[in-house]
């Protein structure tokens, strides 16, 4: 006579722990195949049963239900020990991180393989290890940091600009793209198609350079411009001159400008206090008003954005037989561009922009004290 099939004993709330693992598309496959092994004993199932429809062996099911029996749920997850033995030491691997920050002697930065040759091991692991740690030897981010005694002071005079810009006026983000080049490429290069990039020829003819002198309207993004072979002040106070003809006269012409010499240049200055002079006749204000961004904080002229822009779309990828071929695209990209203009705005606060700075700062006093 068979002996009857005594069943497993469980809780109500084990039976539903175990049933929402099965059915849990990301649960590994060894612990759903536990569970199963459980529920199929809970229902009343022979281990011999139970062993064929999981698909394991009999002995399988018994150890299993035996660390149930003994501790539960939490008997059946993986013993401390099991598992594939670490190959590399932690010595190793704390050394590999530790030294990714320290160069080799005559080198600037390690590589992955020059680490796994001194360490020992592959440069794969090496890579997983950099990878997790968020080490990335291989990469420079450029800064720079400005020594402004006034920089706070003139920080805030443009961010004020831009955050609230004064009645019957205009702010004009004003700047130079000096050394514009008109270079021509040995060879016509392959257009961009499926299956390959585009193409382009290492070498070129140099066939002179222009400057770019631009002033981007804070409200609306529109774009005064003027080309010339050279930058000196001549140049610098035609563009001005060429400003205030272009602006609505009763206007008071805000000028975002940074330090460069020719815009102080003493006949600069002069011809703004004549004509500042002459406004207040007409119209009792300023007609010129200059804000210097704080010394290497170009980042704050929001018009270097907009030479950005016109360096990736039209100079540094094209192709200029003369220097006529550059003006002619530079002046047709801003004829687009001035059709539809975007404003260019920045998200960022004042306060977070110096906490950011007086971080950097800190950190980099502290790496000079290390």
């Amino acid at each position: 006579m068979t002996r009857p099939v005594r069943a497993l004993a469980i809780t109500p709330e084990q039976r539903g722990a175990l049933r929402r693992l099965v059915q849990q598309p990301t649960a590994p496959q060894r612990a759903v195949r536990r569970a199963q092994i459980i529920l199929h004993r809970a229902a009343g199932l022979s281990q011999a049963e139970a062993a064929r429809r999981v698909g394991v062996n009999r002995p399988v099911v018994v150890t299993w239900e035996q660390r149930f029996g003994a501790a539960g749920l939490a008997g059946l997850a993986e013993a401390k020990g099991r598992g594939r033995k670490p190959s590399v030491a932690l010595e190793t691997k704390a050394a590999i991180v530790s030294r990714a920050t320290q160069p080799p002697p005559g080198r600037t930065r390690w590589s992955v393989r020059s680490m796994a040759q001194a360490m020992g091991v592959s440069k794969a692991t090496v890579q997983r290890l950099w990878r997790a740690n968020d080490l990335k030897p291989h990469l420079a981010r450029g800064f720079k940091l400005s020594n402004d005694p006034q920089f706070e002071a003139k920080f805030w005079d443009v961010i004020g600009l831009y955050l609230q810009p004064p009645d019957k006026a205009l702010v004009l983000c004003c700047d130079e793209k000096s050394q514009c080049q008109a270079l021509e490429r040995s060879q016509p290069g392959l257009p961009l198609g499926i299956g390959h990039v585009r193409t382009r020829t290492h070498d070129y003819t140099r066939h002179g350079t222009i400057t770019l002198f631009a002033a981007l309207s804070y409200l609306d993004g529109k774009i005064f411009s003027q080309t010339a072979l050279r930058h000196t002040h001549q140049q610098w106070l035609g563009f001005l001159k060429q400003l205030d003809k272009d602006t609505p006269g009763e206007l008071t012409l805000h000028l975002i400008i940074d330090n460069y010499a020719t815009h102080k240049h003493p006949k600069v200055r002069r011809w703004i206090v004549w004509r500042n002079a002459r406004q207040r006749r007409q119209h009792g204000g300023d007609r010129i008003v200059l804000h210097f961004t704080p010394t290497s904080s170009s980042w704050l002229n929001l018009v270097e954005r907009f030479f950005r822009d016109l360096t990736e779309d039209v100079v540094r990828e094209g192709s200029f037989a003369s220097v006529p071929d550059l003006v002619r695209a530079i002046t047709d990209y801003l004829a687009e561009h001035n059709l539809a203009p975007k404003r260019y705005l920045s998200n960022a606060k004042g306060e977070d922009i110096l906490a950011k700075i007086l971080r950097a700062r800190a950190a980099l006093q502290q790496a000079h004290i290390v």
